[in-house]
């Protein structure tokens, strides 16, 4: 009896780790880290509130909740509830990172970049590989503007 259940549990760990989809979605969800990963980087290197765990995390876990939601939900009205989640949770999230004092805001680009970075998450869960690898260069390109708006800010200040 013992052997039997060990033998099952021994079979069912090899089928799991070499079934395609399971595999496919490891994949995934390493893709999604990194990715999360450069952006998170980028933050981490300026000393912001959410750096480089929190923006892997958020795109995993983005990434995990939308493929969970296209193959638990699949073919049902609530397949697209998950997505819709996620936008409104990372707005939590976000808001969590955005302080007001006196008559300046800080914490607005770290919550838009883990708003990118959850999307991220959601554009590589669904497949689209490019979109999303496109999206955090772009987005890491975004982030390193900070130089040319502190350029702008200066010269309107002289004015």
């Amino acid at each position: 009896m013992v052997l039997d259940a060990f033998s099952w549990l021994l079979s069912s760990a090899a089928y799991m780790f070499t079934d395609a989809s399971q595999m496919e979605m490891i994949a995934k969800l390493g893709l999604a880290a990194l990715l999360g990963g450069i952006i998170g980087y980028e933050r981490e290197k300026h000393l912001r509130p959410a750096g480089l765990r929190t923006h892997m995390l958020v795109s995993m876990g983005a990434c995990i909740f939308s493929m969970l939601s296209m193959t638990a939900f699949a073919g049902t009205p609530s397949q697209g509830y998950m997505a819709a989640t996620i936008v409104m949770g990372i707005g939590f999230v976000g808001a969590g990172t955005i302080v007001h004092v006196k008559d300046k805001t800080f914490g607005l680009t770290t919550a838009a970049s883990l708003w990118l970075t959850a999307s991220i998450g959601v554009a590589v869960a669904t497949g689209y590989y490019l979109l999303s690898i496109v999206a955090a260069i772009i987005g890491l390109v975004v982030l390193s503007m900070k130089p040319v708006e502190d350029s702008i800010h200066k010269n309107s200040q002289r004015r």
